[in-house]
């Protein structure tokens, strides 16, 4: 795995920009500077994040979400090989 985040990816298992691996390793966002802990989404090279809006909920039971633009800064909370490590650990 690389230590770049993707340009575009979510955090709902329906979604196609969904994936498992790189959300087992911990993305955090950082908008405009502050970190974030609520983004459903988001998209770098648009420039873009989708936060949850409260409690409010479509009638598929989503999320209701809100987009927000600025500059969007992805990155690891964990390393590759400390993914890996916790990874095998979790199968013991």
């Amino acid at each position: 795995m690389s230590d770049t985040p993707p340009d575009r990816l979510s955090v709902n298992p329906r979604s196609p920009l969904y994936d498992a691996d790189l959300l087992s390793r911990g993305v955090g966002i950082r908008f405009n500077g502050v970190e974030k802990t609520n983004v459903e989404e988001y998209c770098v090279s648009e420039g873009w994040i989708k936060v949850a809006a409260g409690r409010a909920v479509d009638r598929k039971g989503n999320p209701m979400t809100l987009k927000l633009k600025g500059q969007v800064e992805p990155y690891y909370e964990r390393a590759a090989a400390d993914a890996t490590a916790n990874e095998g650990d979790a199968e013991a």
